[in-house]
């Protein structure tokens, strides 16, 4: 190839990407002119990107809500992306991810630890002292070993959840006092300290969309929402290997 057909070609190149860009800013801005305009209560669009499926578009609401549209946003469907090949839920995947925390980022001061064996694998969990859900994941975790367990109370239940909170957080032996009323009822003394961090994790929790309790965050940044067993937590925690 000489240097004008080169030249040619990465001209071709060049305006065939430039065409691609503007062709989807343009498919962008219909959809979201059409859905704004026609669904004035709708959410406002964070984000519109091409979908795995040919001619559907993903429309992110809310930070984390799915929704799927045609190229001029005449239809919006609410529900799961199923690619039949793989079985795989692609719109579960996609809001996993968009969940997904970051360890490193997690406001540990906020949290009491408790270490059992080497401690080497990481979870953090938030809880509610008043959930149900709750006292019968920590009776599972008791079986889990070479584990170190950041608690972020997370009292969203009533004012009880409040105030057995606080008093858990400002005792000497927070684990103890924990585990002590979650396994064997045993109610936390009342005691006052400096506990905002109680309202901190609230406002952690929201920003997040941390919905429920228990849920469960590992190293990798996965979310698990909701009480699982030992065995299902140890295959995580070996999946993370």
């Amino acid at each position: 190839m000489n240097y004008f057909n080169k030249l040619f070609s990465c001209g071709l190149l060049t305006f065939s990407l430039s065409a691609s860009l503007a062709f989807a800013d343009s498919v962008e801005n219909t959809i979201k002119k059409n859905l704004t305009d026609r669904l004035p209560q709708l959410p406002r669009i964070d984000e519109i990107t091409k979908s795995p499926m040919n001619g559907l578009y993903e429309v992110r609401l809310d930070e984390t809500e799915i929704y799927y549209t045609d190229a001029e946003g005449n239809f919006l469907i609410q529900g799961n992306l199923i690619d039949t090949r793989s079985r795989k839920n692609l719109t579960e995947e996609r809001v996993d991810k968009l969940l997904s925390v970051s360890f490193d980022s997690l406001p540990l001061k906020d949290a009491f630890t408790m270490v059992r064996g080497n401690g080497r694998r990481k979870i953090a969990v938030f809880e509610d002292p008043n959930c149900g859900y709750c006292k019968r994941f920590e009776r599972d975790l008791q079986k889990i070993d070479n584990i170190t367990i950041y608690l972020f109370l997370y009292p969203i239940l009533s004012a009880d959840s409040m105030e057995k909170s606080k008093n858990i957080w400002c005792a000497k032996d927070k684990s103890k006092i924990w585990q002590d009323w979650m396994l064997k009822g045993q109610t936390p003394a009342s005691i006052s300290c400096e506990s905002s961090a109680m309202l901190r994790n609230l406002e952690y929790g929201k920003k997040h969309k941390i919905s429920g309790t228990p849920t469960i965050l590992l190293a990798d940044g996965t979310r698990v929402p909701g009480a699982i067993e030992a065995r299902e937590l140890e295959k995580l925690l070996m999946d993370m290997k």
